[in-house]
């Protein structure tokens, strides 16, 4: 009997099991959930989408738990306009908006971006983001420089904590087992997932809870052999790097008779990440006639320490204010060192700081001066001080390594103007100064208009500069055949988007209580300055990084969101295409090429045995780009390159019973074992041909997860 036969038994005996049980009907959060969620993002203060200015997309609590969610990139895979990249060789999953990576999207938790091994907000490993405390996700696209600073450019993920809660006491375990493809064991194959949560109501005013959780992945075997395995023929290690995480949270959180509120959040997370070469030294020993093969192994260690204090109230009758202090810090270590396979012992051990991070950051919001229903503005700052550091191993930095500091002290303003119960609109401005960059600003304007048929229409056109990184400033790499250099001298990149959203809203109560929610939006995103490495000479051929490019992006897509009886449903389709202006290359193209999403997913609540059933379907479509490659006469022309296009399926199926006391869901993970795409859109580098494949996941995967709540 293979896996998928023992897991699909499994799956049955589960449901014969919870079939068995309480037939009584429950609610379900498909049932009660409401369209009009309250959002913080972008906000004078929390109000429903419905009156907020900003185009806020929501993924909820219920969303995370139907799809047994435990990391950023497990959720946001689904998502329209959102593509997940995973890297294999370094465990990590980035998220690439309007075509646009990391470096250009910001992820905040509770409002403050958060730090990571390479930034602070900005290239964040989304499977070191914990989802067990949260309430749910909002996500804002566009240029949002005058809300959140530099490096907004495509948008911001906000994560909102949950902060409260009804019980005195809530104790909450649970266990989640995966396969990984269909490879799947106790200790040494598949997602191995243990958590435990205890939350105390100690008064009406004050509440604590602390959280640790365990993930273990175990990697992706594939055709490759594992740690252990002693031949030189390419088989040794892993196709997807195993890694453990383990996160600890507490929170301490205060709600007083009046506005005022208060919460300090810690949290402590490490990784390990095992890399093992693939090459091994037979280490023969021609005196025996024996070997004794080694390996060259490396282990990443992340560490990161979080605190973020915070106070939001009213001053006596006056105005708002929201106010956080945060220290963070996150430091990657690596431990490199030479491994006798047979004797599982490891030597010639070397330890050093590979990349660190620490920040001293604080916010202020203040609003509602006026007191007036139809004018209000809002005043505030944002300052932070970090201090980062990279080896010169983690780049080409001329063999040393790299210390560096940047403060920056940033003030901003808006003005919210309620014309009346229809019209409303929102200018802002953001001054960024730093200790490094000359003085930038960032400005936006906002405005909602409600017709008389309830349709909402809002517009939002923003800014935000994207500051250059590390590489782009210090690398230094010249030798006999290489000269490719940084440049200190970078100025930031100008990022800006306009956004056009039409929504509107059906109750048709006559028919079965049929609501539906349709929106259709139109974006156009420019950033201009953009950082490549350009060639400056010839001869002797030289390469350096310089403000020379641009890239623009303009998009359509149709949402709707419908609740009939006990369904929920979406449906999304997108149409985006780009062009880039690459001045930096002697060929190059900037036709926009366009691309097509959809996705659909749906949820539904059966009375009669209570139970969810949810399934997840997203279709990526082609996308294309403009390549140069060698032609029969050895020379460079430009193609046009092809990704192929693909689907990814989820679903799941939930039970409550036992009173809600225990629940359980099982499903399974990218239903049409979808592992790689081929694909003639990436170039080759200076040593290597182009790759004809790009991988995307290690295949179907199943999954369970059991979950204990014991409120009192």
């Amino acid at each position: 009997m293979n896996l998928n036969s023992r897991v699909f038994y499994f799956f049955i005996f589960c449901f014969n099991f919870i079939f068995a049980q309480e037939n009584e009907i429950k609610k379900d959060s498909v049932k009660t959930e409401k369209l009009e969620e309250v959002v913080v993002t972008g906000q004078y203060s929390p109000q429903s989408i419905k009156k907020s200015v900003f185009e806020v997309k929501v993924i909820s609590r219920a969303q995370i738990e139907q799809q047994a969610g435990n990391n950023l990139a497990d959720v946001l895979n689904q998502t329209l306009n959102i593509n997940i990249v995973p890297n294999t060789s370094s465990g990590k999953s980035t998220v690439q908006l309007f075509g646009l990576d990391g470096q250009y999207f910001k992820i905040l938790i509770d409002n403050i971006p958060v730090i990571n091994d390479e930034g602070l907000g900005n290239n964040t490993d989304l499977t070191q983001i914990n989802l067990d405390d949260i309430q749910q996700i909002e996500i804002v696209e566009g240029s949002m420089g005058v809300q959140y600073g530099a490096n907004a450019v495509s948008g911001v993920i906000n994560i909102i904590t949950k902060k409260y809660a009804k019980y005195k006491w809530e104790i909450t375990p649970y266990i989640q087992e995966e396969t990984v493809g269909n490879e799947y064991g106790f200790f040494d194959k598949g997602r191995h997932i243990q958590s435990l949560k205890i939350g105390h109501k100690i008064s009406n005013s004050w509440y604590t809870n602390a959280i640790y959780t365990r993930n273990d992945f175990a990697g992706f075997w594939n055709d490759k052999k594992g740690k252990h395995h002693d031949l030189d023929d390419g088989k040794r290690g892993y196709l997807w790097l195993p890694k453990l995480q383990n996160t600890a949270k507490a929170l301490l959180s205060y709600k007083g008779d009046n506005t005022f509120r208060s919460f300090y959040k810690f949290e402590y997370f490490n990784e390990h990440i095992d890399r093992f070469s693939e090459q091994i030294n037979p280490n023969y020993n021609p005196s025996t006639q024996t070997n004794d093969p080694v390996g060259n192994d490396i282990i990443f260690k992340s560490e990161r320490f979080y605190h973020h204090l915070n106070f939001l109230g009213k001053w006596r009758t006056s105005f708002n204010y929201d106010i956080s202090l945060s220290y963070q810090q996150q430091k990657r270590n690596v431990e490199t060192f030479r491994y006798r396979i047979r004797n599982r012992e490891k030597f010639d051990i070397e330890n050093f700081e590979y990349e660190s991070r620490k920040v001293l950051y604080s916010k202020g919001n203040f609003s509602n001066f006026l007191e007036n229903e139809c004018f209000d503005f809002q005043l505030g700052y944002e300052v932070n001080h970090i201090n980062g550091y990279a080896s010169s191993v983690s780049g080409s930095f001329d063999g040393e390594n790299i210390k560096r500091e940047l403060g920056s002290y940033d003030l901003f303003g808006s003005t919210e103007i309620i014309v009346n119960d229809k019209f409303s609109i929102r200018p802002g401005a953001r001054l960024l100064t730093s200790s490094v960059f000359k003085s930038q600003a960032a400005v936006s304007l906002s405005t909602k208009y409600n017709f008389a048929n309830g349709v909402e229409l809002r517009g939002v056109v923003g800014s935000s500069p994207r500051l250059p990184n590390y590489t782009e400033l210090y690398t230094y790499f010249v030798d006999a055949n290489h000269d490719v250099q940084g440049n200190e001298n970078l100025k930031p990149e100008q990022g800006s988007s306009v956004f056009i959203h039409l929504k509107k809203s059906f109750d048709l109560t006559s028919f079965s209580s049929f609501k539906m929610l349709s929106k259709l939006s139109l974006n156009y995103l420019n950033v201009s300055d953009r950082i490549e490495l350009s060639l400056v000479n010839r001869a002797p051929l030289q390469f350096k990084y310089i403000n020379i490019d641009s890239y623009r992006t303009i998009g359509a897509f149709f949402n709707n969101t419908m609740h009939y009886k006990n369904l929920k449903a979406n449906i999304g389709i997108g149409f985006s295409g780009e062009s880039k202006v690459l001045n930096s290359r002697v060929l190059h193209n900037d036709d926009y090429l366009y691309r097509m999403q959809f996705n659909a997913n749906a949820a539904y609540y059966t009375k009669r045995i209570g139970v969810v059933f949810s399934a997840y379907y997203k279709y990526n479509g082609a996308s294309q780009q403009f390549v140069q490659q060698q032609n029969e006469n050895d020379e460079t022309e430009l193609i046009k390159g092809k990704q192929n296009g693909y689907s990814w399926l989820d679903a799941s199926v939930r039970k409550d019973f036992l009173n809600k006391k225990i629940q359980l869901t099982v499903g399974a993970r990218n239903l049409l074992d979808i592992t790689e795409v081929n694909t003639t859109a990436v170039e080759g580098g200076a040593h290597s041909g182009p790759p004809a494949t790009i991988l995307l996941g290690y295949g179907r995967s199943y999954f369970f997860k059991l979950i204990y709540n014991l409120n009192f």
